[in-house]
């Protein structure tokens, strides 16, 4: 599903953030991704995201070669990455229904297509009773499913999560990598870069450690 070749990246004239990277990732895996601040793990889920291009190498995702396909073609394969940030980005005026169900919205969906399956999933994660707050009156645990809702709803073939519970507490993030353990159960495959020691002490999944801007495996 994600494979990288000899992949490199700098920003402007610096020096390489990440180098030589040359790994593949499997459909349906779950990875950890850890590294010290400032290691580069945002900018491998951007490349991952298709936001950044690489400085060299290859990247190729779902058996095609990135570089090589035209700006329609990306935000075709972009609709098959969901994304989860740190800071949640839900839009202010839109209540918690509205922001899971935009994706959808976005694809030009009706909602009488789509409002059974966003109720259903905002019950799943334990906002049915909140559909229609707004983020204004949502507490940061709250906010972060309905994020993870959001990245979801549209069935994305690989979950890119970037520090996902640093905004909660410690049982809350449990709860959350637990959300998306049951995801990947369903055959989503899941990159979620943590700093945290507890989550990578009480799941089994393996991990991509960035260490001077190369990708060590682990477990």
């Amino acid at each position: 599903m994600i494979e990288f070749s000899n992949v490199g990246l700098r920003y402007g004239q610096g020096p390489e953030i990440l180098r030589d990277l040359t790994f593949h990732i499997e459909p349906g895996s779950f990875h950890f991704l850890t590294g010290p601040s400032g290691s580069g793990k945002t900018s491998l889920l951007k490349l991952l995201l298709l936001s950044l291009k690489p400085t060299r190498g290859r990247v190729t995702l779902f058996g095609k070669d990135v570089s090589r396909l035209d700006q329609d073609s990306l935000l075709q394969m972009r609709r098959h990455i969901g994304i989860v940030f740190q800071d949640f980005r839900l839009l202010d005026h839109l209540t918690t229904f509205e922001n899971v169900a935009l994706p959808l919205r976005v694809l030009g969906q009706p909602e009488s297509e789509y409002r059974s399956n966003v109720t259903e999933l905002l019950e799943w994660v334990g906002l049915g009773e909140r559909m229609d707050a707004l983020p204004a009156l949502l507490s940061g645990g709250e906010k972060q499913r309905a994020a993870i809702a959001r990245a979801v709803i549209g069935r994305p073939d690989i979950l890119l999560a970037d520090e996902p519970t640093g905004n909660v507490d410690p049982e809350l993030s449990l709860r959350l990598v637990r959300l998306f353990a049951e995801l990947n159960k369903m055959g989503t495959t899941i990159i979620l870069a943590t700093h945290e020691l507890p989550l990578l002490e009480s799941f089994p999944f393996p991990r991509m450690q960035l260490r001077d801007g190369q990708v060590v495996f682990r477990g």
